[in-house]
């Protein structure tokens, strides 16, 4: 199984109402530093997908979402629908919401 297929299948366990961070799945996907690479994988993730890549942030519960096409206020909403309550800065409090596995 490649990197991106481990990425994508952690990313798919994640659970309504929980998220993770970049760095900890590229841990569980067998590359430590891989982190930078899981947000370039999962912002190319095409329109209509059902990998939850919006229960991604980064390690201290912030939306850093770089996509042209998507914006953090999307990746806000989509969590909040899930009932993960997210800052007007767009943190997440990991204390509450953080998905270990």
């Amino acid at each position: 199984m490649t990197f991106k297929q481990k990425v994508l299948q952690i990313v798919s366990k994640i659970p309504k109402g929980k998220v993770t961070s970049y760095g900890f799945i590229a841990v569980l996907a067998g590359k430590p530093r891989g982190a930078r690479e899981v947000g370039w994988m999962l912002s190319s993730i095409p329109e209509g997908s059902h990998i939850p890549w919006w229960r991604v942030v980064n390690s201290k519960g912030f939306i850093s979402i770089k996509n042209a096409n998507i914006s953090k206020e999307i990746q806000k909403e989509l969590l909040e629908k899930e009932e993960v309550t997210v800052s007007k800065n767009f943190m997440v409090d990991l204390n509450k919401y953080l998905w270990r596995p």
